[in-house]
């Protein structure tokens, strides 16, 4: 079995040359440097082996964002509170809405606050805590008196401490050697959410000299459409003491590890300008942020009241088209054209998340879905698929249809489950009669991940079973309303 390793993928490029005269000269350095030093240079030829592995077609960078201006973060703002009344407007339950009403009430204000928050993350032991204090006790607070240091543990996506990202005006994102894959993915979602940061490579007097030349011109290469060179900085924030030996006259010998001063010089004066210069884009964008993840919170509440409602609605329909196929048996590849897809479906999903449809978009649109599904091949499977369980579980007693009314109600619950996955993605606005067509390539996308996830054997089987009872119970005709 392959084993996948989770090592560092950015730094790289370094050359053979290099790696030879590194051989050549690492005996005489291990003395001096003491085994921390060798041991960063064989992981540093790790990681350099390991990426030419992978090879120099690496995951596409971010390209830097643009300066914000203030009207772009007003128009965020509007599109959150759209989105908190309209969840407002359709939950009753006003405890999901009231928080979020009373965060974006005060976004307004925050375009025009003061204080600035700094922080400090990265993973475990990279010297997030020795910065704080290094940066703190360096004047920094009094340099900046509006500006605070905060310090939290690595912000992996999924982790508690992703909530502090909207407000950070400035993250400090700590590493103490190259870039390890979920390092790098994180830093290009952070820079997808406008966040500002500076690459900080910490204790680089654990490197030889030539070691932190080459890690700091290959973290500013390869990040390079992340970060401009000179958001990449190398410091040390808690040196290692050096070992002094001092001969005495009597021939003795006295040693003594000697303390090192902190060097972080190139850090603070990167921080001087962008904490005056750009004080007002960092807080822009810091509400920014805000803004989006308030719609966005508001809009996934939203969704799940408008899925708690479209399931039973779903339900209703795949059982009625189930009663109408298996009552009047088709070929298999008519079943969309008779009763698997109803136009009316379209009309009252549309409704139930404010995309409002006519009757012949909404027919336009369950000939859509069908002939999608034709050309996915998904209705000939699907009958296949379950004419085989009925077999293997003896339901053939039942009358020849019953392959049909199981397929159709499968089928519609794809095509309702492919609606709601559809129309979940469309931007919340207040409730307007539209004319935009369904965007195909989307909608075929949604159809193929509902299918996926609906395949399972177990699913099929308990579905199969539920059709049949149903079917078994009641093999009435559909009401003519309810179908187009």
């Amino acid at each position: 079995m392959a084993v996948q390793l989770r090592r560092p993928i950015l730094v790289g490029g370094i050359a053979l040359s290099f790696g030879l005269w590194l051989l050549e000269t690492v005996h005489q350095s291990v003395a001096e440097w003491g085994e921390v030093g060798l041991l960063g240079a064989i992981a540093l030829g790790s990681g350099v082996w390991l990426f030419q592995k992978r090879g120099s077609s690496s995951a596409e960078l971010s390209v830097i964002s643009s300066p914000l201006d203030r009207a772009t973060v007003e128009e965020a703002i509007a599109q959150a509170e759209v989105a908190i009344s309209r969840l407002e407007i359709e939950v009753e339950n006003p405890d999901s809405s009231t928080s979020l009403r009373q965060q974006v009430n005060q976004l307004t204000s925050q375009l025009d606050r003061q204080e600035l928050q700094l922080l400090v993350t990265g993973g475990k032991g990279v010297g997030k805590s020795c910065l704080v204090h290094v940066l703190n006790s360096n004047g920094l607070s009094e340099q900046f008196p509006t500006v605070s240091v905060n310090e939290t543990t690595a912000l992996f996506p999924g982790d508690r401490t992703q909530e502090m990202i909207p407000n950070s005006d400035l993250i400090l994102f700590v590493i103490t050697s190259d870039l390890t894959d979920s390092e790098f993915q994180l830093l290009q979602h952070l820079k997808t959410l406008n966040q500002r940061l500076l690459l900080i490579f910490n204790k680089q007097d654990q490197y030889l000299p030539p070691e932190r030349v080459l890690v700091l011109q290959q973290l500013r290469h390869r990040l390079a459409q992340l970060f401009p060179p000179e958001d990449i900085i190398a410091i040390a924030a808690s040196p290692t003491p050096v070992k002094v030996r001092q001969h005495q006259s009597d021939g003795s010998v006295k040693e003594w590890l000697e303390a090192q001063t902190p060097d972080v010089t190139a850090l603070t004066q990167r921080l001087q300008p962008i904490l005056t210069e750009d004080a007002q884009q960092l807080i822009w964008g810091t509400t920014l942020r805000s803004a989006i993840s308030l719609k966005a919170e508001a809009k996934t509440a939203l969704n799940q009241a408008r899925r708690d409602r479209a399931l039973p609605l779903i339900e209703q329909y795949q059982w009625i088209t189930a009663a109408t196929a298996f009552a009047n048996p088709v070929p298999a590849l008519d079943l969309l054209a008779t009763a698997a897809i109803s136009s009316q479906l379209v009309i009252e999903l549309a409704g139930i998340y404010q995309q409002k449809f006519s009757l012949s978009q909404a027919q336009s649109a369950a000939k859509t879905l069908g002939s999608l599904m034709v050309k996915l091949g998904l209705v000939e499977l699907c009958t296949q698929t379950i004419g085989g369980i009925l077999k293997s579980n003896a339901f053939t007693y039942i009358a020849g249809g019953a392959v049909q009314g199981v397929s159709a109600a499968y089928l519609t619950r794809l095509a309702g489950l492919s609606l709601i996955e559809y129309f979940q993605d469309q931007e919340i606005s207040e409730p307007t009669a539209t004319d935009q067509p369904l965007n195909l390539d989307r909608l075929k996308e949604k159809l193929q991940t509902v299918f996926q996830q609906n395949q399972r054997t177990a699913f099929l089987q308990g579905f199969v079973q539920q059709a049949v009872k149903r079917l078994r119970l009641n093999s009435a005709q559909p009401e003519p309303s309810r179908l187009s």
